[in-house]
């Protein structure tokens, strides 16, 4: 016995070594959150022109909730969409509203109660996890938010503890096609749609659907193995 539980500090040990030496691959893209002016972000992500605030009701369709799915908006910004989440899941349900930005999650609190939704509840996560409770939820959804990991694989694995067996992620972001994507998307976005895929399936997940039915930005759902 003594033999075993040797080895498996170990292996813990090993794996906190390497969240530890895995490189920050964006850093500083999430400073302008540290102090968020909620008001104004508000006007930033919620206007009409921008695509993901536009197809928010397409979006949403695509999802296919359920009254009474567990699931959480990871980079949940300003929380039209976990607003939006809390009442297609319905009192049943549950909708855990994840933002490295404090004030964002506390906005988001605030306006779910104005609302009568009782089913959100708001997590200031970090960098390297999401802080959902394990196995508690059937889809994590990520929208505009993937290009802002810092680091992509510790939080992967969050994502993949979080998520019940057999459970989704459903991940949009920009399209990121050199002389084709708009020059802030290159300087900002550091992988397209290949290596959001490849990052994702190297961290335990299988893709099971893509959709095309967004201008600018990929829609991509895969199932947790």
């Amino acid at each position: 016995m003594r033999v075993i539980g040797v080895w498996l500090c170990g292996l813990l040990l090993l794996g906190a070594a390497g969240l530890r030496a895995e490189p920050n691959v964006a850093p500083g893209i999430n400073a302008p959150y540290e102090n968020a002016d909620v008001r104004r972000w508000r006007g930033v992500l919620e206007r009409d022109g921008r695509e993901i605030w536009d197809r928010r009701r397409d979006i949403l369709a695509a999802l296919n909730l359920r009254p009474g799915m567990k699931v959480a908006d990871v980079g949940a910004g300003t929380g039209f969409f976990s607003l939006m989440f809390a009442e297609a899941v319905g009192p049943g349900g549950r909708v855990y509203a994840v933002d490295i930005a404090p004030g964002f999650v506390e906005s988001i609190r605030s306006r779910a109660k104005a609302l009568g939704y009782r089913n959100l509840v708001g997590i200031v996560n970090n960098a390297h996890s999401v802080l959902l409770p394990a196995r508690a939820v059937d889809l994590v959804f990520i929208s505009d938010t993937y290009h802002h990991f810092e680091y992509p694989r510790s939080t992967l694995t969050s994502i993949h503890a979080a998520l019940k067996p057999g459970g989704e992620l459903v991940v949009i972001d920009f399209k990121r096609i050199p002389g084709v994507s708009d020059p802030w998307v290159l300087s900002h976005v550091r992988g397209g749609e290949e290596t959001v895929r490849g990052e994702i399936e190297a961290a335990g997940f299988e893709l099971v659907e893509r959709r095309d039915f967004l201008r600018g930005q990929f829609f991509l759902r895969f199932r947790k193995r």
